[in-house]
């Protein structure tokens, strides 16, 4: 058997390993595009699949195909979706053409997957093309925004499960701190008493605001501009063609996809994506912040804040024994800033789109899929190897709390500004708050520990006056 087989297109005639499933089309965007050094997302394969399969059993719907050749076809297509194929896909992620090689190399895959299941060898183009069958009734401009709404769906919802775990664990930090009273800070400067687990819960709501934004992210994504072809306009391909595909694809999907009204408009126009990547930049946010909270709430352990203690991941340093560092955020952190980085990527690709088309459709799959990763694994990350095993370091919420001055707003009330500020007075030269109003006879010990207990500095408000013994 010769080790080649040929091909042929508009450039001319390629030699390709004879039992390779990819095809001249393939090579050529091999060759062009030595760019990322990394192949396109494994998401956006198993989405390409899943609406080839919709555009073929539509199309064997109408007509087009015997039996045999449109079983293999589906076949195939059912292969790319569970990722049998993938391997096969080779063509470089970022690339010229608005997608056009990575569609390309799917049908050329397909039809020679196809020919296999038929018995028959790759190359054998006269029995099942690329072009002719796998890319019938389609364009690029339709297959590969749909695919990748397809596949930003599906990572959007592993984004919300892993979203949800984090934020029950920090709800579960919140019961478990809600006792131990610390020192509130405000511009790093101490400011006023507070609970760690009223930390805990703020961090819980805010990625509760981040789970519900990812899911409405999918109303924003699952209008499609499949049957559309090269502009929108339905080109060559049939009406009934266009009014099915998107009813197959609901169906093999799941999804709640519905065709776009106006096609012309869903297919040159991609600030969607500008939208869902905002949103992944919101989630990004809020995990940078909390991540450099914990950060600094356990720095030390002996001569920083150490108000928390995280859980122990590896050693910190090869020349500084018994040092741990936070890695865990720190890893979080720098998952987050990629995702920010992205974002910008992805507005500056979807506003150069021009006329009709949007060139730059590759760098957006790259890049929204890419923070789609990025934020699955960071919250996974996150919730299992550092907040779930979150400790308090109470005595030192205990020592703070005693000797800072941000514990005198919690006494205004019952000695007035002016006790107080001449105690914060006293503290200039040292000792502890509560040593302070007990020798000024300002209070008893047992009063100002009641003032300062997490029942107190967490109640909304302040009593009025002759309430605070029936608080």
């Amino acid at each position: 058997m010769k080790p080649f087989r040929s091909e042929k297109d508009l450039l001319g005639e390629r030699e390709i390993p004879v039992d390779a499933l990819y095809g001249i089309h393939t090579l050529r965007g091999m060759e062009n595009f030595p760019l990322a050094r990394r192949t396109v997302h494994g998401e956006l394969i198993h989405a390409y699949g899943a609406v080839k399969l919709a555009c073929a059993r539509t199309n064997h719907a109408l007509g087009w195909w015997d039996q045999p050749k449109a079983d293999a076809i589906q076949q195939a297509c059912r292969e790319m979706m569970a990722g049998q194929l993938d391997r096969h896909i080779m063509v470089d992620a970022l690339q010229g053409g608005a997608g056009t090689s990575t569609n390309m190399n799917v049908n050329e895959v397909l039809a020679n997957r196809a020919l296999q299941l038929l018995g028959r060898s790759p190359g054998d183009y006269a029995i099942i093309s690329p072009l002719e069958d796998l890319n019938l009734h389609q364009s690029t401009n339709d297959t590969y925004p749909t695919a990748l709404k397809v596949a930003a769906i599906t990572r959007l919802r592993a984004l919300e499960q892993e979203l949800i775990g984090l934020l029950e664990a920090f709800q579960e930090r919140e019961r478990a701190f809600s006792h131990i009273v610390k020192v509130g800070r405000t511009q790093y400067q101490d400011a006023v008493l507070t609970t760690l687990g009223r930390s805990m819960s703020a961090y819980a709501e805010a990625f509760g605001r981040d789970r519900w934004r990812v899911y409405k992210c999918e109303e924003r994504l699952r209008v499609v501009n499949l049957g559309g072809t090269a502009i929108g306009t339905g080109l060559a391909a049939p009406r009934q063609y266009i009014f099915q595909v998107v009813e197959q694809l609901r169906a093999i999907t799941g999804l709640g996809l519905a065709r776009a009204e106006n096609l012309v408009d869903a297919t040159q126009n991609t600030d969607v994506f500008v939208e869902a990547s905002g949103m992944l930049k919101a989630c990004a946010s809020n995990l940078l912040k909390v991540a450099t909270d914990l950060r600094l709430l356990s720095s030390g352990p002996d001569a920083g804040l150490g108000e928390l203690r995280l859980p122990a991941r590896q050693a910190g340093s090869s020349i500084m024994p018994g040092k741990v560092n936070p890695v865990i955020p720190e890893a979080v952190s720098q998952a987050a800033m990629s995702v920010i980085a992205n974002d910008q990527a992805i507005t500056l690709a979807c506003s150069l789109g021009s006329l009709e088309l949007n060139a730059f459709l590759p760098l957006i799959a790259d890049a929204l899929l890419g923070s789609l990763d990025l934020l699955v694994n960071a919250c996974s990350l996150f919730s299992r190897l550092c907040v779930a095993g979150l400790e308090a370091g109470e005595a030192r919420c205990l020592r703070h709390v005693e000797n800072a001055t941000a514990s005198i707003t919690a006494l205004v009330d019952a000695v007035g500004y002016q006790a107080a500020q001449e105690i914060a007075g006293d503290m200039a030269d040292g000792g502890s708050v509560r040593e302070a109003v007990v020798r000024r006879g300002l209070m008893t010990a047992e009063t100002f520990d009641e003032l300062v207990s997490a029942e107190s500095v967490t109640r909304l408000g302040s009593p009025l006056p002759g309430e605070r013994g029936r608080q």
